[in-house]
C-alpha cells in the first residue's frame, strides 16, 4: 500500500522550501495517520475517512500526531490552504471519543495564528480537546529558498511572548485538567534567551521528539542525573515541521552499533577514536551550540571546543543540528586544523548520508559519530561511565 500524500498547501511547509537537486524521497509530503502511528509524522487528518477511523480503533493505533495549527475552522482552513481543514477536526473529537491517545502540534507564524488567534485555539483545545495527551507549540521553519512572502521568523520580543502565553495557559490546563498539557519549543527558550524550565515541569518528556524538552534532557543526561537517554530517534533539536520525512523521523543508522547508543539497559563503558593527546571539536548546529558549551565548560577542560555549523545551505533560521549538511559540515572543518578528533552527533544523518547527499567520507577531516544524547558525548568525550538516576527521580 502506498504512501498517503498531503494535499494541503500549507505556506510554512518546509518541503516547499529545499532547493531542487536533492533525493526524490525527500520531496515526499504524506499526510497519512499510519506514518503518524509509527514514525511520529504529523497529519492533518483532512485524508482521513470512516474507514480509516474504523481502523484505528480496531486495531488501537495509539497515539496518533495531529498537526492542529487552529482550532477555529476559518483560520484552520486558510493556514492549511484546503477547505477540509475547516471540518477535519472532527475526526480528533472521533479518536478521543474512542480512547485513542493523541499529541497534537501548533506550528506558530507570526501574523498569521500567533497573539489572538493562538489565545482562541488554546481556549478550543481545553473546550473540546482536553482529552488530548499534549500539545507541542513549535516556531515554523524558514530556508532561503522560502518564496512566501508574509512569512517572516519570529523576533526576540514575540519568541519571549509565545513562552510567556504558553507558561499561563500551562497554569490553566493544570488547574482545569490537571496537567499542563502544552509546552513550547526548545527554540523559543533559545530565541527568548529565557532559562529552559525545570524537568518536573515537562511530565515525563512525552514530546520529546518533538524539540520539547531536549535540552533540559541533553543537560541531565551529560550531567549525570539521567540513567539512560531519553528517546533520541529524532535526534537534539531535528524538529521542523514538514522537513523531509526520509532523514527526519525515519529510525537513524550511524553510529547506531558502536556500542554508545544509550537507550538499553547496559552501562557505557567506551570510548570512540584515539585517544591520546589530540584536542576535541564537538560539531552542532547553532541552536545546539547555545546549550552545548555551558556543559563543555563544566568539564574544565581547555582541550574541547565546541564548533558551531552555520547552515548556509537552507539558511533563513534553520539553526537545528538536525538539518546540517555535508557542504556545511565541510566548510566548517576545513578553517579547522588537522590532527584534532571531531565529533559529528548522528542525528544529521539517514541511512550514512546527510540530507544534500555527501557523506563523511566526502569531509575534509575524519570525524567520528556519535550518538546525539548527553551521555554518549560526555562518555565520548571523557571515556568514563558515572552513576545516575533513573528519569523518574529527576526533578
Amino acid at each position: 500500500d502506498r504512501v498517503r500524500t498531503c494535499d494541503n498547501h500549507c505556506e510554512f511547509c518546509f518541503i516547499y522550501q529545499l532547493p531542487k537537486g536533492l533525493r526524490k524521497s525527500l520531496y515526499l509530503k504524506d499526510d497519512d495517520y499510519r506514518l503518524s502511528f509509527l514514525y511520529g509524522n504529523f497529519t492533518t487528518l483532512t485524508r482521513f475517512t470512516e474507514a480509516d477511523l474504523e481502523r484505528v480503533i480496531s486495531e488501537r493505533l495509539s497515539p496518533l500526531h495531529v498537526s492542529i495549527h487552529a482550532t477555529d475552522p476559518e483560520a484552520r482552513s486558510r493556514m492549511l490552504k484546503n477547505e477540509r481543514g475547516a471540518m477535519s477536526l472532527r475526526w480528533l473529537r472521533a479518536l478521543l471519543d474512542h480512547g485513542i491517545a493523541v499529541r497534537g502540534q501548533v506550528v506558530l507564524c507570526p501574523g498569521v495564528n500567533d497573539g489572538a488567534t493562538f489565545e482562541r485555539t488554546m481556549a478550543g483545545i481545553l473546550d473540546e480537546y482536553p482529552e488530548l495527551e499534549s500539545v507541542a507549540v513549535v516556531p515554523l521553519g524558514l530556508s532561503r529558498f522560502n518564496t512566501e512572502p508574509s512569512l517572516r521568523e519570529h523576533t526576540a520580543e514575540e519568541a519571549q511572548a509565545i513562552v510567556q502565553a504558553v507558561e499561563q495557559w500551562q497554569a490553566i490546563f493544570l488547574r482545569s485538567v490537571g496537567r499542563r498539557m502544552v509546552f513550547a519549543a526548545d527554540e523559543y527558550y533559545l530565541m527568548a534567551d529565557i532559562a529552559f524550565p525545570e524537568a518536573a515541569t515537562y511530565e515525563g518528556f512525552a514530546m520529546h521528539e518533538d524539540g520539547i524538552g531536549m535540552a533540559r534532557t541533553f543537560e541531565l543526561e551529560f550531567s549525570g542525573a539521567l540513567a539512560t537517554a531519553t528517546g533520541t530517534t529524532s535526534g537534539f533539536f531535528a524538529a521542523v515541521d514538514g522537513a523531509p520525512a526520509s532523514g527526519y523521523r525515519a529510525p537513524r543508522n550511524p553510529a547506531g552499533d558502536t556500542g554508545l547508543r544509550t537507550g538499553g539497559d547496559a552501562a557505557i563503558n567506551v570510548q570512540v577514536g584515539p585517544r591520546g593527546d589530540a584536542p576535541i571539536a564537538v560539531l552542532t548546529g547553532e541552536f545546539g551550540a547555545r546549550v552545548i558549551e555551558p556543559l563543555v565548560r563544566t568539564l574544565g577542560r581547555t582541550d574541547v571546543r565546541v564548533v558551531p555549523v552555520r547552515n548556509d545551505f537552507f539558511g533563513g533560521n534553520t539553526a537545528v543540528t538536525g538539518l546540517m549538511v555535508g557542504a556545511d559540515v565541510a566548510r566548517a572543518l576545513a578553517a579547522e586544523p588537522a590532527g584534532h578528533r571531531y565529533l559529528l552527533p548522528d542525528v544529521c544523518l539517514s541511512e550514512g548520508r546527510f540530507l544534500d547527499g555527501t557523506t563523511i567520507d566526502d569531509l575534509p577531516r575524519t570525524v567520528e559519530v556519535v550518538p546525539t544524547d548527553g551521555i554518549a558525548l560526555r562518555t565520548a568525550l571523557l571515556g568514563t561511565t558515572h552513576t545516575a538516576r533513573p528519569l523518574e527521580s529527576v526533578s
